[in-house]
């Protein structure tokens, strides 16, 4: 998205990820379902660090209670990680399968819900234009680099992520493309 700024690429993503949730609930086909089902774990994961690595130190910094928001922001984020760590391990043909991915979508509605009605005016009312276009940059960077699994234990710090999430990335790219995993 040239020229999009940080709020407008992430507002795409949740598009997006609920989009593909919704083709999920409309096809019966399971093996369609794994695959659409990889794909927004994928593009969750991607989407989730980057905020991580660039928005939430921005929203501690020049948001009033930012490190209260960013903390329980992060624990919707694990929540979200808990139910794509379970879709992981189910069969798309078993009926929990539909189950896990109502909650998702459930988890992710909410958490776009409050992000884009409160947080994102507040960053646009806080931070100049230049720096939401730059942290832009540095989302969309952090996408093509951040891992594509979910990984429950790892720690949603921005440190982690600058430092040892490319090469988790870079293990979980390896592994989806020698199991066929779809990852957008």
């Amino acid at each position: 998205m040239p020229g999009a700024d940080v709020i407008d690429i992430l507002t795409t993503d949740h598009k997006e990820m609920i989009a593909l949730l919704g083709q999920i609930e409309h096809t019966s086909d399971a093996a369609q379902r794994r695959d659409l089902a990889d794909t927004v774990i994928a593009e969750v994961m991607r989407h989730a660090i980057a905020e991580e690595m660039y928005v939430y130190p921005a929203i501690e910094e020049h948001m009033p209670n930012g490190a209260e928001e960013v903390e329980h922001d992060k624990q919707e984020h694990q929540e979200i990680v808990q139910v794509m760590k379970q879709m992981e391990d189910v069969d798309a043909s078993d009926p929990s399968f539909m189950e896990l991915v109502r909650q998702l979508e459930a988890h992710l509605r909410h958490h776009v819900k409050e992000e884009e009605s409160k947080q994102f005016p507040e960053l646009r009312a806080h931070i100049p234009a230049e720096k939401l276009s730059d942290m832009g940059q540095k989302v969309e960077t952090a996408k093509k680099l951040a891992p594509t699994r979910p990984h429950p234990s790892a720690p949603h710090s921005e440190l982690f992520h600058k430092t040892v999430g490319p090469g988790v990335g870079m293990v979980d790219r390896l592994l989806d493309k020698l199991t066929g995993r779809q990852t957008g």
